[in-house]
């Protein structure tokens, strides 16, 4: 997956820059907001097929949301530092990083709000997110089975999970889809406020 998204990463580079304009071409660009509204329509649907969540989120009680929102605070306070060191601002870095590893929405949607350079830089921080969630955590389930759930972000429901179920325990991975699920829905919200501060 991560390698079918950096070459559709390229090949729009390449058409974007060769000035490549053909009626697909015309007809994407023209309806960012409906792929948008699929994507978030398929998260939804993601969200619904897992079964057992109600039953698990009754099992587990309060201590479900505890490492989502660890994940979202850790997210947004480094987001927010890196916005403040390259000069992005507190905010609009804070925004980027509220994609939580869901480079595809984070991308689309900062785009849309800000502009072209903030939906790349989107795009680009929430991929290397979750590509190095792939390579960290074999080597962090060594220490903390939750620090992988943190590391993988949004993404520990869908395609980091795999590798919880591999390297982790079973209630690990029971958490993990429950803090994919949860962080997938704050996404939208989360950028949105953050951009919403920004223009205070």
């Amino acid at each position: 997956m991560i390698i079918i998204a950096l070459l559709a990463l390229f090949a729009g580079l390449a058409c974007g820059i060769g000035g490549l304009d053909n009626p697909l071409l015309s007809f994407l660009l023209a309806h960012k907001d409906l792929i948008l509204y699929v994507l978030m329509f398929s998260v939804g649907i993601s969200i619904g097929l897992h079964h057992g969540l109600l039953r698990s989120i009754r099992q587990y009680h309060v201590k479900i949301f505890i490492i989502p929102i660890g994940v979202i605070a850790g997210s947004l306070l480094g987001g927010a530092l890196c916005g403040l060191l390259t000069g992005q601002g507190v905010f609009d870095g804070a925004a980027i990083a509220s994609g939580l590893g869901w480079y595809s929405l984070a991308g689309i949607t900062l785009e849309n709000l800000i502009g072209v350079q903030a939906g790349s830089i989107a795009f680009l921080s929430n991929l290397m997110r979750e590509l190095f969630s792939f390579f960290s955590i074999p080597l962090l389930s060594r220490l903390n089975h939750y620090a992988c759930i943190a590391a993988a972000g949004a993404t520990s429901e869908d395609t980091t999970l795999p590798l919880m179920i591999k390297y982790t325990t079973e209630e690990t991975v029971i958490l993990s889809v429950l803090n994919g699920a949860i962080c997938s829905a704050f996404v939208p919200v989360l950028i949105s406020l953050c951009f919403g501060l920004s223009g205070m």
